[in-house]
């Protein structure tokens, strides 16, 4: 019988835990930062990276230090170069394009994330 009652509390001390929403995780106590948690840039990069990866990379290189078959090497590329392209469609004033032609599509659905792929692309490697 005690093992039957021990068993029982088990179980509900699991499903309280469960159903609480406990989130509990180690902190940092020195920066108070919880363990695993990403720091803001390195997140913001890691969108970018998966933003490139799914809208970019058919034309451009997975590598964007490397030109593409289509596009040009995009590494380092301006928050005013992105907004232009992928918004506009053209360039920046007195910019000049690496590579001759038009054939880039417009992308206005990424101007939320265009921060994010600017992060990207102008990471430290």
């Amino acid at each position: 019988m005690f093992d039957r009652r021990f068993l029982m509390f088990k179980m509900i001390v699991a499903t309280v835990g469960l159903f609480s929403g406990c989130r509990c995780s180690p902190s940092t106590p020195a920066t108070g930062v919880t363990a695993g948690a990403e720091d803001p840039k390195s997140a913001l990069i890691k969108r970018g990276k998966t933003v490139y990866a799914g809208n970019c990379i058919a034309c451009h290189n997975p590598d964007p230090k490397l030109a593409g078959s289509v596009g040009p090497d995009v590494y380092g590329s301006s928050l005013e170069l992105l907004r232009a392209r992928l918004l506009k469609g053209g360039y920046p004033e007195g910019y000049q394009p690496k590579r001759p032609g038009a054939g880039m599509p417009l992308f206005p659905h990424l101007e939320p994330e265009i921060e994010a792929l600017h992060a990207f692309l102008n990471a430290a490697p």
